[in-house]
């Protein structure tokens, strides 16, 4: 059996697992670790985990050891360098008048790089602006694009229901989501409703549109007829959460029943209209059909003209 931790670099960022070795680790932890880019500095969120050594991760590394105070004042060191360089990308971006928009600077841990995030809505051009980086600050350089979901997690912020962003906060990876998530709960279509401050549709619209599902199961849709006690005629209104319908009768009296009421033998699709009889309908309540008509009768009803019938005869 192996011991591992889980442990993130930033606040709601993604989750790595290592193994604990020989140390004694608890949730909120400081700790040093190697990854990809080098040596970081990581906080320990979940664990420590018994595990079968079968079913460790591939590749999976130990701790190298917990953060001491000299490794705290770096990162804030480094911190203070990410405020600085922000400060003057910006303005070099300004100079040169670049389609750009930088986000954020990060430092490694060692100081090895300096990671400047961007969004732009193409391609940029940002050679000549690596070099000024590079004289300025004597590390090497990365340009990285970025998305708009991306830079809301970044920035942070407030959400339009008053709290913290959700991406900035606590959600690690992001999750598709689509406008029939939003139809499901019955919400207004409108944009700057259900946008969030990155201009995609809500992280939160996915948190509930399993429950919506499962809930309208039982119950009717609008438009379809229901005959169950004293209701016989259309639902007009499906409230998913009270599972309750809205039926209207004949004689157009409004009945709300229970989902748990109406059982499927008493749900049918309501009756179409044959497409003669339709087309019918439609060309009695065209006012164009309606003057033809007229027009044709008082020419049927005025009297012929002898010069008329001669010319009707071949």
């Amino acid at each position: 059996m192996a011991k591992i931790v889980r442990i993130q670099y930033n606040t709601a960022g993604k989750l790595y697992d290592f193994t604990v070795g020989k140390f004694i680790l608890s949730q909120g932890d400081k700790v040093i670790v190697e990854t990809e880019r080098g040596k970081t500095i990581g906080t320990v969120v979940a664990g420590p985990m018994e595990v079968e050594e079968s079913l460790l991760p591939e590749g999976v590394k130990q701790v190298q050891r917990l953060a001491e105070p000299t490794d705290l004042a770096a990162a804030a060191a480094n911190h203070a360098k990410e405020k600085e360089a922000h400060k003057f990308c910006l303005a070099r971006i300004k100079e040169r008048g670049m389609d750009m928009k930088l986000v954020r600077v990060e430092y490694l841990f060692d100081g090895s790089k300096a990671i400047f995030y961007f969004t732009a809505d193409g391609r940029v051009d940002f050679r000549e602006l690596v070099k000024d980086l590079a004289h300025a600050f004597h590390t090497r350089i990365e340009m990285r694009q970025i998305g708009v979901r991306d830079e809301s997690k970044m920035v942070g912020g407030i959400g339009i229901c008053g709290r913290e962003l959700c991406c900035s906060s606590y959600l690690r990876e992001f999750e598709p989501v689509s406008v029939k998530m939003a139809k499901e709960q019955n919400l207004a279509l409108n944009p700057s409703k259900i946008s969030g401050q990155c201009g995609r549709l809500l992280c939160c619209l996915s948190y509930e549109y399993d429950t919506y599902c499962s809930l309208k199961k039982g119950l009717p849709k609008c438009g379809k007829r229901v005959q169950c006690g004293c209701a016989d005629g259309e639902v007009v209104k499906v409230n998913v959460l009270q599972q309750t319908v809205t039926v209207k009768n004949a004689d157009d009296t409004l009945v709300t029943l229970k989902g748990d009421e109406i059982a499927p033998e008493n749900i049918s699709d309501r009756p179409k209209k044959q497409p003669q009889q339709q087309k019918g309908e439609a060309q009695g309540n065209d006012p164009k059909s309606k003057a033809a008509r007229e027009k044709q009768q008082r020419r049927e009803r005025r009297p012929v003209d002898v010069k008329e019938r001669k010319k009707e005869k071949p």
